[in-house]
């Protein structure tokens, strides 16, 4: 794999790389690493670097959008303190309705896992270890609710089955609205 830059703006270059397998040009933006091109073997190095210069605007557009988007969520995320303080009371909210809510279902479970999830709200593995991201606590109580549900049910229901939304409706009956609603967040 051949590699090389493109000074695309003064201090803003893209990486581009020639790869085998690739069918097609692509541009990925990445807040971190910046901007990188991937290109067939067969694109010559003048035509690679056309495709960068052409599509100069659009890559400085994305850059600073995933900068931006990068420093929100380390001001929303805060100092190590703050997220130590909201993991230990997700914790306690979601075991208190954890327990609330299994009165009704009576599904056992292993573990309980409060974590940082950057893409994810709630999981439940093949081993019945539930995870919640810490965030859960500054949801509206509704969508909260329906979170620790529907992972409480994938004990039953390992998939997104008519049997597994019925088991959800048990409990949250507004689930597809609350589905809607955490999908746009």
């Amino acid at each position: 794999m051949k590699q090389f830059q493109v000074e695309v703006e003064e201090g803003t270059v893209c990486v581009v790389r020639k790869n085998a397998l690739a069918k097609r040009v692509s541009i990925t933006i990445n807040a971190r690493s910046g901007a990188s091109a991937t290109v067939p073997w067969w694109i010559s190095k003048k035509k690679a670097i056309s495709f960068v210069k052409q599509n100069k605007q659009w890559i400085l557009d994305k850059l600073a959008k995933a900068r931006e988007m990068k420093a929100e969520s380390l001001l929303q995320l805060g100092d190590h303190d703050d997220y130590l303080l909201h993991k230990e009371n997700a914790r306690k909210f979601v075991l208190q309705k954890l327990e609330y809510y299994n009165q009704f279902y009576d599904f056992p479970f292993q573990r309980v896992a409060i974590r940082d999830q950057r893409t994810r709200w709630g999981s439940c593995s093949g081993k019945r270890n539930l995870n919640f991201n810490y965030r859960i606590i500054h949801l509206p109580i509704e969508h909260a609710d329906y979170l620790i549900v529907h992972e409480l049910c994938h004990l039953k229901q390992m998939n997104h089955s008519s049997d597994f939304w019925e088991l959800v409706s048990r409990a949250i009956p507004e689930y597809r609205k609350i589905s809607r609603e955490l999908r746009k967040m």
